[in-house]
């Protein structure tokens, strides 16, 4: 009897990558025998898509990076809202048999329910880590323990270009 293979994945802006974000990946990684990150484009930090996705890649080669451009705007938990998530997110991992979903946030059970794949919530009362990329963003120096030295560089770095 042939078992079915455990693909999981987890979608976020990693604005930035974080040790919350981290921990999540690494038991996606483990309990899994393939993983994807979602990384999604945003304005809300100064740092390329694709930077932040390397920032993962460099991290956990073996995950496998999906770059989500251009998502919609239209964020909420109303059905509304989140018919245009999952149609966005289900057009990014349309050829892709995943079977589990990594989160920490109350939309988690809308992505696996729409999906119909099972849900893993991880620390999502922030216990392991309390730390959100918001608080990162605010302050870097006062939150540096909570990202890799290649992150708080970046992010170091552009937050001085941003004062030239």
């Amino acid at each position: 009897m042939k078992l079915k293979m455990k693909i999981g994945f987890t979608i976020g802006k990693f604005a930035p990558l974080h040790k919350g974000h981290q921990y999540l990946i690494e038991k996606g990684i483990k309990e899994m025998d393939k993983f994807y990150v979602i990384v999604y484009e945003t304005n809300v930090i100064d740092i390329p898509l694709e930077q932040r996705a390397r920032w993962i890649k460099e991290l956990y080669p073996e995950v496998n990076i999906l770059l989500a451009k251009n998502p919609p705007s239209q964020y909420g938990l109303d059905e509304e809202s989140v018919k245009i998530q999952m149609d966005y997110l289900k057009n990014i991992i349309k050829d892709i048999p995943v079977t589990h979903f990594y989160n920490s946030e109350p939309y988690g059970k809308y992505v696996a329910r729409d999906l119909n794949i099972e849900e893993v919530q991880v620390d999502r009362l922030r216990e392991k880590y309390a730390i959100s990329g918001t608080k990162i963003r605010k302050n870097v120096n006062e939150n540096k323990e909570y990202v890799e030295e290649i992150v708080y560089k970046e992010i170091k770095s552009s937050k001085e270009d941003e004062s030239c």
